[in-house]
């Protein structure tokens, strides 16, 4: 698709980005607003309710393995080169296991098990991305701290621009019982509502 990857898209269109031409800042991408990265996420919400209704786990929910393409349309994939491009996204296990640990809940890491719930905690990763633009989850910490993080309760801190009715939608995603994470169904629903509400009545960080 036109844009590529949604991970390089996001940090493309941060506050940090920049385009430098012979080492001097020419122009930045434009900045997403909240409208447009409710609108992604909305989207991919709607691909796994989609994955859900075909009783499909996807395993690897990332915005690495979701395309951009014209008119801000994002589609959900699952790209086995991301995992070259994307090495540090990944932890061997055993010596040969490669997993994404770092959107992975609990359950996954420590026993291996895979299911619609453990996709709606990769969500809420998706989520933390999408408002970080393209931050790596857990960045400042080793893959073996995240496993401890993770394994222990703790969760990923609310972005400075996600307003608290999103952030709110993460960690309903986090629960740290699957049976209670937030239904797939339930999260489009509340993120299409906040799209269409007025950004001036969402709870914003300053």
């Amino acid at each position: 698709m036109k844009h590529g990857d949604l991970n390089k898209f996001l940090r493309a269109h941060g506050p940090d980005a920049m385009i430098l031409v012979d080492g001097q800042p020419l122009q930045t991408n434009g900045e997403l607003g909240l409208s447009q990265m409710l609108h992604i996420a909305t989207q991919i919400a709607a691909g796994m309710v989609y994955l859900a209704s075909q009783h499909f786990v996807h395993r690897d929910l990332a915005t690495r393995n979701c395309l951009v393409g014209n008119g801000l349309l994002v589609k959900i994939g699952d790209f086995g080169m991301s995992r070259d491009i994307y090495s540090t996204d990944y932890y061997r296990v055993g010596g040969h296991t490669m997993l994404p640990i770092r959107w992975m809940p609990p359950e996954s890491i420590m026993y291996r098990k895979f299911t619609t719930e453990s996709d709606v905690w990769s969500f809420g990763v998706i989520l933390w991305e999408i408002f970080t633009y393209g931050k790596q989850p857990w960045f400042q910490l080793a893959n073996n701290e995240v496993i401890e993080c993770i394994t222990q309760g703790r969760v990923l801190e609310r972005p400075r621009v996600c307003p608290k009715e999103v952030y709110d939608v993460m960690l309903g995603c986090w629960q740290r019982e699957p049976q209670q994470r937030l239904n797939i169904k339930e999260i489009q629903k509340i993120l299409f509502a906040l799209g269409k509400a007025a950004p001036v009545y969402l709870d914003i960080l300053g």
